[in-house]
This record gives structure tokens, sequence and C-alpha cells, in this order.
């Protein structure tokens, strides 16, 4: 027995696999007589079995029918086996009344729900049969009935903006007349449950002691004062104007400077809720601004998302790694972030998703970058930068040791009782093991060391259970015996002793090269400058300063000049600049080639090295130390081995300003350079250089390329005047 249908539609495809679907319209149910054929599809001679004219036009039962056909057609099972109308009413009766009863059994059990307003509702069964790859299948209705009441009348109660209630009650009337079994139902719900859920009118109160704020900031943070100032500032004006927006900060600096942990410690020092959102890589600007409920599996951004996490409206939104965004087919996501960082403009945000406007004038936003040269000009505009230097080597010790060593003791299980760490010990390292502007090599540094005490530890605690069941006098002889021999033990001496480790365990250079290995930096800033043709160049780097070597050689050839170790196109024109200016000035400094003549590329190719060659470098600030280096190579003479420089030329012989001073005399500090030439323009930014770092390095500040050789050169660069004449200083 079968149903002959008419086939309206075919859907599908052959790929990756055939794959279709039939919509067709039931006409008739019919009886095989005979199969006529069976390939390469079966045919076959029928007989209709249904047919309505044979109908009685009255029945006994059509009264019953009437009043179950709503109910009928919404719980009716497979009856192809019956035939007759009456056969099919009596299989399908029993289940229904069935039903009834059940339905009867648990009214009686329930309370009577009413509404305020007395309305009457209608009965609904306790369960829905559906017919699903054969089985049936039991699903309460009335639980998610319950929902739909509840979620209404927490629409109700919310404080939602007008706009957004209306968007709820015509979304909850549709929710209403939807069938669970459509896809919109559940996506509908969700989205009500996400308006219910956010925080529209819900804060926190800030804490506006100025002077608790202080502390607490001193107390989790060492230096740092533009940040410390930046967020003192912000309490005072609070202070004095409740309805004060939210500021949008941006801190840029190299890793592992305490950026990340600055913004937590803003929302400890306010008393609001805190929230880090990762952009690293973002590339969809539906990660900003969500999804349109178009879309299936759609979702809000990550803003919201927030949001409803931190369940307040005024929380600290730190935005990590603001300059690594990336960008895709999905659109911008630094286009999406203009409206999140404009507070002009955010205090009516909308989300694809929600698709009503969500103030986030009260939000706190801070962003981290390393870098400001990869975001967007317009980014860069709305956010209010702080640069967040590299730290010093004494601003390192100490936090060393106010915050890193104890984070380490506590992470490792040991006590200051057991381990001690002389600050000139955390010196080595900071020299000898680590070259960074953060702290996170010296953290790592730091519990390598702790584990390895803890080894040590954890033997001796061992080695006392064995002595606590040993003979006292044996475990003083033992003693006597070691203290006859004793010398200087390292800490990752293997010699299986019988008494643990004296307490507190020391660690010196000798502990640090057995844990460490041999140090991985050595001060060579002589040995490099021994010949001429060498000069030290100070470079930024999103990690920080760094100093740059800068090496020239000349050759017999046709007057080319080569460049290598991975240079930009500033850098290459640097170089031409340089040449071009020692060129013009050769009989002024009496500067020949190897043949005697002032054409410094007569016959002479020369061929200038920027060392490190796996590192991309570019940009305008090595062009004082290319000329230095050339015109060392060309005179004979030694460059000054302690002399570091920084600044862009013009082809006048001009130097010019540049950025990063900061990061780049903390470099050379850190190198142990004792001499800096910088841009007379760049004076003003040796104010933010820290006291000690100043009195350590003396600064030259230059305007032309006379002034920065006169100073690189021991005795200055002296010129070269007309026979008879004496020679002049610069």
């Amino acid at each position: 027995i079968g149903t002959a249908a008419l086939a309206v539609q075919v859907v599908g495809s052959n790929w990756p696999k055939p794959h279709y679907t039939l919509l067709i319209t039931g006409l008739c149910r019919f009886q095989i007589v005979q199969v006529l054929k069976e390939k390469p599809y079966p045919i076959a001679e029928v007989e209709q079995l249904d047919r309505l004219e044979e109908f009685p036009s009255t029945c006994k039962m059509r009264e019953e029918l009437g009043e179950l056909s709503e109910q009928f057609y919404k719980y009716a099972v497979q009856i192809l086996d019956a035939v007759s109308l009456e056969e099919r009413f009596k299989m399908t009766i029993p289940l229904l009344v069935r039903q009834i009863e059940g339905l009867k059994l648990l009214q009686k059990t329930r309370k009577p729900k009413q509404d305020d307003d007395k309305r009457v509702i209608a009965i609904r069964p306790i369960r829905r049969i559906t017919h699903i790859s054969g089985t049936l299948e039991d699903e309460d209705e009335d639980e998610d009935n319950d929902d739909i009441v509840m979620l209404e009348k927490k629409i109700q109660t919310s404080s939602m903006p007008e706009q957004a209630h209306k968007v709820c009650v015509k979304e909850i009337k549709r929710l209403k007349k939807m069938p669970q079994s459509m896809p919109e139902y559940a996506l509908t719900r969700n989205y009500l449950e996400l308006m219910v859920e956010l925080p529209w009118n819900k804060s926190t109160t800030d804490r506006l002691d100025i002077r608790a704020a202080r502390i607490l900031l001193d107390n989790d943070h060492y230096a740092m004062e533009k940040l410390k100032k930046r967020v003192l500032e912000y309490l005072a004006v609070r202070q004095l104007k409740n309805n004060l927006k939210g500021p949008i900060l941006c801190f840029v600096g190299p890793p592992g400077v305490g950026k990340t942990s600055v913004g937590r410690s803003v929302a400890k020092t306010l008393g609001r809720e805190f929230h880090r959102i990762a952009l690293g890589g973002v590339c969809d600007q539906s990660d900003i601004r969500g999804h349109r409920r178009t879309y299936v599996g759609s979702m809000p951004g990550r803003i919201i998302n927030g949001l409803k996490t931190v369940g307040v409206n005024n929380p600290v939104f730190l935005l990590d790694e603001v300059d690594k965004l990336g960008k895709s087919l999905q659109g911008d996501p630094a286009a999406a972030l203009l409206e999140v960082l404009d507070p002009e403009q955010n205090h009516n945000f909308t989300d694809h998703y929600l698709n009503v406007a969500f103030d986030l004038s009260q939000v706190l936003f801070i962003a981290t970058a390393n870098t400001t040269a990869t975001i967007p000009a317009a980014l860069l505009d709305r956010m209010e930068i702080i640069q967040v230097p590299g730290y010093t080597q004494e601003e390192k010790i100490e936090i060393a040791h106010r915050h890193l060593i104890p984070k380490q003791l506590e992470q490792h299980g040991l006590t200051p009782q057991q381990i001690q760490i002389p600050q000139v010990t955390t010196l080595d390292i900071i020299t000898r093991y680590t070259r960074e502007a953060g702290v996170r090599s010296l953290d790592r540094k730091l519990g390598a060391i702790c584990r390895a005490v803890a080894v040590k530890v954890a033997e001796g605690q061992h080695k006392d259970a064995k002595l606590d069941r040993s003979d006292v006098t044996e475990r003083e002889g033992c003693r006597e015996h070691i203290l006859e021999d004793e010398k200087p033990e390292s800490i990752s001496d293997t010699t299986d002793l019988a008494l643990p480790p004296e307490m507190p365990i020391l660690i010196d250079f000798h502990a640090l090269k057995d844990i460490l290995g041999p140090p991985m930096y050595e001060m060579e800033v002589s040995q490099r400058l021994s010949q001429p043709g060498v000069a030290i160049g100070l470079a930024w780097t999103p990690l920080g300063g760094e100093i740059m070597f800068v090496e020239a050689s000349r050759m017999d050839g046709e007057g080319q000049l080569t460049l290598t170790g991975q240079l930009g196109d500033v850098m290459k024109e640097s170089a031409h600049l340089a040449i071009s200016w020692l060129r013009s000035n050769a009989k002024k400094y009496q500067l020949t080639n190897a043949f005697g003549s002032f054409d410094l590329l007569d016959n002479t190719d020369i061929h200038l090295h920027f060392p490190a060659g796996a590192v991309t470098k570019d940009g305008p600030s090595a062009g004082v130390t290319i000329v230095t280096c050339l015109a060392s190579l060309f005179s004979g003479r030694l460059v000054r081995s302690d002399v570091a420089m920084t600044g862009e030329i013009t082809l006048r012989g001009l130097v010019l300003p540049v950025g990063g001073i900061k990061d780049k005399v903390l470099a050379a500090h850190r190198a142990g350079l004792k001499q800096v030439i910088i841009p007379r323009r760049n004076e003003k930014d040796l104010e933010g250089i820290p006291g000690n770092v100043r009195q350590d390095l003396s600064f030259v500040t230059a305007s032309c390329l006379d002034e920065v050789l006169n100073a690189a050169f021991d005795g200055g660069f002296t010129v070269k005047t007309r026979p008879g004449l004496l020679n002049s200083k610069l």
C-alpha cells in the first residue's frame, strides 16, 4: 500500500554527493495489483483505495469528529494500513482518548493559573507526537509557554529605553504566534533574552578617593608616572562632574612594560568591572558590530557581549593589541571601532544584532598597542595617546624585588627564608641574560631560578625525613665531616650530601651560570669599533630601543653602492644622501679614495652593511650614523667606541629630528655607552629621561653634520684648509 503524489518541486545538487529534496502533494492511496517492471525503477498496476464519493453523507461519529478534528491534524500517526474511514477512526480515537485522560490528570495535580485580567486560557495538550525517523518523540510545551510568560514579565519590568522596549514588545507578540518548530523561534527567543539581560541602566559607583587611588597605583606599579597622573586627573574631574564621559586612552609601548596590567589596576582603583577584548588578528567587522539576525548563527559583537558579561554599563574595557587588527573581505574592524571609540557617537552605538542604540558613553575604553604606525589615522585621532617607554636597569631591579620575585616565590611554594636573590644578582640577570624594554624575560629567568631552588628544597626535605629516622650521633658526626672539607657549593651540584642545604640558598653569579647557563649577552661595543668604517646608531622598534652597528668597506670597482641588511626604501635613500653629501664635501674634509681622488666613487665600490641581516630595518634616523661611518672609512680614523647617534639628514647637511628618543637613549644606557648625539630639535625630549640615566650619559645636540662629525671623533673632525692656513676645528 502506498500514496500517489504529484512532484511539485525538486531541490538539490550532485556536489559533493547527490542529495535532493522533493516537495510533493498527496493525491490518493493505492494498493499494488501487479508489478510490471522493477528496473530502472519499479512500475506497477495499482488500484485506488480511498474514494471520497463512497463515504456516507452522515456518520454517527461526525459529532465526535467535529470536536476532535482540530486535535487530529496535530497528532495524526501513520495509518496507511487502515483503508476505510471507520477503520482509521478506530485506530486514532484510542490515542486521542488516552491523551485527554492524561491532560485531565495533569489539571488535577496543578493549581489553576489565572491572569490578572481573568482571561480564559485554552487548554493545550501536554505533549506533541511527531514522526521523526520512525520514532515517536514527546515534547513538553508547557515549560516553553511558562518561559515566554516570564520573559514577557521581564520585558515589562526592565529599565530599557523606550525604543528598545517597543522592539521587545513587538518581538514577543511575534514569538507567541510562532510555531516552535520554526528556526526563527529560537533566534527570536535568544534575542529577547539578550535584550533583557543587557545592563541598560545598571552601573557601579566609582571610588573617587584620590589619595587612596594614588596609594593603590603606587603599590601595583613602579614608575609609569604619566599613566598614574592621567588616572588621577580623571578621578579629580569625575569628582567635580558626575556625568563625565569616559575617556578613550591608548597606551603605546613595547611588550612587557605593563600596559595590560595597568588597565586592570585602573578598574580596581575606580571600583569598576574589568573586561578584556583581544583584537589581535581580528579581521571581521562583525566581531565588533555583530551579525545581522538574518544570518544563521548570528550573534552580537564583542562590545555588547562584554557588557552582558560584566552586567554594568560603565565597566573598564581593555582593547588589547589594537595595532594588530586585520582587514579582509568581511570588512575592516578598525573602521567599525570608529563609532565605538568616538565620544561624540558612542552614546548611540548600534550593534547589528540588537538593531537598537546602546549608550557606551560611560564605558572607560583603554586600548593598548606596540606602535602607532599600523593604526589607521582616523582611529588614532579618536584616542588619547600615552607613551609607555621601556624601563631602565634601576627600574627593572625595583620591579623585580617588589613584584616579580614575590610572585615567583608564591607560584613555586618558596619563602624568603629559603632563597635569597641579591640586587647585584638581579642586575647580572638584566644585563647578561636579558635584552628587552619590558620585564617578561626577566620574569622567566627568575622563574627558572625558583624551579632550581625548589628542587634543592624538595630534596632537602626528603633528606630531613631520612635523618629523623637515623641516630643523632651519626648525624652530628656527618656534619663535622662536612664542615672539615667545607668549600663553596654550586646550587646545581649533584653530590648526594647527607644533609639538606643551608637556608636561605644564596643566588650568586656562579649559581646563575649553573642554572641559566653562560651569559647570553656581552658588552661587545669596544671590540666592534676597533677599525675604521664602523659606527653605532640608535634604532626604535616595537620592542623598544636598540643599538645598531653600521659597517662600511671599499674596494676597486665601478663606483657602485651596495646596501645589505634587509633595508627599507627610506634607509636606502638615507645611504644615498650620505654618500652624496660626503662626495660634495670631500675637498673640505680632504677625503680621498684609494687612488687619491676627491671623487670617492671614482673606480671605487662602497659596501654598507647593517648587521642582524635577518631583521628588517627602515627609517630615516640612521642618516647621521651612515655619514659618520663613511667619514671614518675614507679618513682612516676610528669613531669613538662610547658614542651612539641618531638623526635624519638632508642633502645640505642639516640634522632633522626623529622619534623614539627616550627608548633610544635607554638602549644606549643599557649597552654601557657614555655619549649620545641627537638632533638639536629633539632636546625637549630629554626631559622625559630618568635622572639617573641623564647623569650617566652626556648628550650632544647637533643641527648640522659638521657638529655630528666633530663629536663622533676624538679631537674633532678637522677641516683641511688651503695650504699655508692653519687647520681649524669645527
